[in-house]
């Protein structure tokens, strides 16, 4: 039996809003044992889940390989006085989201 991934979630796609934060973004959530099909989540709904204990990493999905996803950095809330930011990885920044090598749209 295969092992079960880590995470709840693989970022694939990012659209930046113009004042830099996140505006919403293409994620594949575990279904189960399994993942589904891409759905769009808005910034506000990705921070929810996060809060809420799941967790997402950066990846893409493996060419022909189904449900097989090639799994980045964490994603993590970061941030003070109330502003949460997105940040994949370690150490990253705490002024504004930071999801590097994420492809944008």
């Amino acid at each position: 039996m295969p092992k079960k991934p880590k995470y709840d979630g693989v970022i694939e796609a990012v659209r930046y809003a113009p004042d830099g934060k996140v505006a919403w973004a293409r994620v594949h959530e575990r279904r189960g044992p399994v993942f589904g099909d891409h759905v769009i989540l808005s910034r506000e709904e990705l921070i929810e889940r996060l809060k809420s204990g799941k967790k997402f990493v950066v990846g893409k999905r493996i060419r022909g390989m189904g449900n097989a996803f090639e799994a980045g950095a964490s994603v993590s809330l970061a941030g003070s006085n109330g502003t949460a930011y997105l940040v994949a990885g370690q150490g990253g920044s705490t002024n504004g989201d930071h999801l590097p090598g994420v492809p944008q749209l």
